[in-house]
């Protein structure tokens, strides 16, 4: 950004300066022509008649580089070096000549027989080198988004790839205690199996383990492009249903309709379940403890009679 913004001043302070010294040659060029203007009204005036003279003020008229505009008495204009299409168009002539005299110019006063007014403009390369700096603003500008954005753009991609490493090495760590805890409900199978409450306890314990073990797998693939396969939609919500029903207050019911038939979609089923677990337990923070949680599926676009494949929306309700 810095280095754009001096570019940027170096080209105005450059551009002013190709400017100033332009607009000073040209008004050289328009004093050279008033003096040749002049010295042709003054002969034509006076009885003396110097022809060197005069061939030199009409070469300095005719090889004249500026714009030009003659005005003769009967008011018609002539314009030179507009280009061939505009030199005799009026209404170009006089929308440029109404502009000059507006701006205050100076008019000059043409020979008797030669033409009334003239009026002399800048060249349009002075217009254009005084856009110069607009346009290298508008370019230096687009230089100095472009750059931040690939800044911005690479600082987050960064910090995505710090937070997938994050929980790549925490899925690796609770690979540990999950092993032990494992182990542990193995010992204490064997130490309570004959009685079923402990077993129904050690039942849940390792449904609890087999949803760490899915966290932690879901962890590892944070970063990783999902591998998608065809799985029962209605299958899948109700596995998370099972699980968190268990785990929900007593108050709290859930209404989670199952058609008589099944329905095939391309889905991740760990992310796929992350997601409406999410949107449960959010459900269940909002509810203060009762009410109850609806699911329903509808097909929704595209669908594939062949392949049983389709699109579709989970929309959930929750009754406060």
């Amino acid at each position: 950004m810095v280095l754009g913004a001096g570019i940027l001043t170096a080209s105005i302070v450059y551009s002013n300066y190709l400017a100033t010294r332009l607009k000073a040659n040209e008004q050289k060029n328009i004093t050279l022509y008033k003096e040749a203007i002049k010295n042709l009204t003054s002969m034509a005036k006076s009885e003396t008649y110097d022809e060197a003279c005069f061939a030199f003020s009409n070469a300095v008229i005719d090889s004249f580089p500026l714009p030009v505009i003659y005005e003769d008495e009967s008011g018609k204009l002539e314009g030179f070096n507009f280009g061939p299409d505009k030199e005799n168009d009026q209404a170009f002539l006089m929308s440029r000549r109404d502009k000059f005299v507006a701006e205050g110019h100076e008019v000059i006063a043409g020979p008797d027989g030669y033409a009334k007014n003239i009026y002399c403009f800048n060249s349009p390369l002075l217009g254009y080198i005084k856009l110069f700096p607009l346009v290298q603003g508008i370019l230096v500008g687009l230089y100095i988004a472009l750059g931040y954005f690939l800044f911005s753009a690479s600082r987050k991609s960064e910090q995505n790839r710090v937070w997938a490493g994050m929980a790549k090495e925490t899925a690796h760590q609770l690979g540990t205690p999950i092993s032990a805890i494992l182990g542990w409900i193995q010992y204490l199978r064997e130490a309570y199996g004959h009685d079923p409450g402990h077993m129904e306890v050690l039942g849940e314990l390792e449904k609890d383990i087999d949803r760490l073990e899915l966290v932690a797998d879901r962890f590892s693939k944070i970063g990783s492009e999902p591998v998608l396969e065809s799985a029962d939609i209605y299958s899948e919500l109700s596995e998370v249903k099972d699980y968190l029903q268990r785990r929900a207050p007593r108050k709290v019911t859930f209404d989670f309709k199952q058609p008589e038939s099944t329905h095939q979609v391309r889905i991740n089923r760990h992310l796929f379940a992350w997601v409406v677990e999410n949107l449960v337990r959010n459900s269940l923070d909002a509810m203060d403890g009762r009410g109850t949680i609806s699911c329903e599926v509808y097909r929704q676009g595209a669908y594939d009679q062949k392949t049983g494949m389709g699109t579709g929306t989970v929309s959930g309700q929750e009754d406060h």
